[in-house]
């Protein structure tokens, strides 16, 4: 028969050495089972909690939340810079704290220096020693990728969003399929120029991004395979920098003063904007980009730019917190995760 607390008088209230006596334990783990201190198996945890309630030393409530396993200390490690899609997802952790609760996690964002990936192993290394999970924006390098590995093997996974790492111990990849998100930036550009020959140009954030890299050859093979009128004259990298992009933009309209059409694979459109409107050829080049923000929208309204690629931040971040949860709770790693939608945005259908 299983061991019964002793009786207590009526006018004294448990103490920890009785909950010590009746789980046949000692006060000092008594008192880190209460206190949620690291250092006691499971088994034994719930031995003292058990004691506990039969001695009413914890109310209801309290004994609930100390029954509760502590919340997933997650991390959102960004790029910082004046990419304002990114920026909107890295504020979107912190006022989203409500929609996470159902799932038993604490989110924060963190940012670090963009295109760096000493700085990014280090930063993944450095927060994996704090965390239970990291969603980062991953760069191609073997770096980057040992970090990762090093954190799965500690048990500390690791979701890449935007951008993928190929052959990488990380947990899942949530983000569009860029290959195809570069096909349809080559498709709309090439369908609003029409049939004439002419000269357009790519900007990159970095081809350190497998999403910029993927983007590209989308982009190139489709005017291969259905622009072949069309020339293009060449990848600028603009570091997803607006001040950078704008220059990389100058540059590309005096080089190539009869230029069609942009497309910016990464962010800072605005910086491209700025450059065509200073040359009065806003409404001239046909420009493509990426990410729906406040900046975007409006460059779609007044004309400067053609077309938006973009997918819902809000599912980015909430099908990052359900994977963790997952492999937490041991379910399938993609159990209930949207796939992530490609959206093209003109100024006629914004939302």
């Amino acid at each position: 028969m299983p061991h019964a607390a002793p009786a207590l008088p009526d006018d004294r209230r448990a103490r920890v050495i009785d909950i010590a006596r009746t789980a046949k334990v000692s006060t000092a783990t008594v008192d880190r089972v209460l206190n949620r201190r690291p250092g006691v198996r499971d088994a034994t945890v719930q031995h003292v909690l058990k004691a506990a309630a039969e001695l009413d030393y914890l109310p209801g409530n309290d004994l609930y939340a100390a029954l509760a396993p502590p919340p997933l200390q997650l991390v959102f490690l960004l790029p910082a810079g004046t990419n304002r899609f990114i920026r909107m997802l890295g504020d979107m952790v912190g006022y989203s704290q409500e929609h996470f609760a159902p799932f038993n996690v604490r989110c924060r964002t963190e940012y670090i220096e963009s295109f760096d990936p000493k700085a990014l192993a280090d930063a993944l290394l450095r927060h994996g020693r704090r965390c239970n999970g990291i969603a980062a924006m991953a760069l191609e390098h073997p770096a980057v990728r040992e970090a990762v590995g090093a954190l799965a093997a500690r048990g500390v996974p690791v979701i890449t969003l935007i951008s993928d790492l190929a052959d990488s111990k990380r947990a899942a990849y949530i983000g569009l399929d860029n290959r195809a998100a570069g096909r349809t930036a080559a498709y709309l550009i090439g369908r609003f120029i029409g049939p004439r020959a002419a000269k357009v140009a790519l900007i990159a954030g970095s081809l350190s991004y497998s999403a910029h890299q993927e983007r590209e050859a989308g982009f190139l093979h489709l005017i291969d395979e259905m622009f072949a009128r069309l020339q293009v004259v060449g990848l600028r990298e603009g570091q997803d920098d607006a001040q950078k992009n704008y220059r990389q933009t100058r540059a590309l309209l005096d080089q190539h003063p009869e230029l069609a059409g942009i497309y910016n694979i990464g962010g800072a459109s605005d910086g491209v904007a700025r450059a065509l409107k200073e040359a009065g050829r806003e409404h001239q080049v046909v420009f493509v980009g990426h990410g729906l923000t406040p900046d975007t929208r409006s460059l779609l309204i007044d004309g400067s730019m053609d077309a938006v690629i973009t997918q819902s931040p809000q599912v980015t971040l909430m099908n990052c917190v359900r994977i963790f949860a997952n492999l937490r709770d041991g379910r399938e790693t993609l159990a209930g995760v949207e796939s992530t939608r490609s959206q093209v945005i003109f100024r006629e259908n914004l939302p």
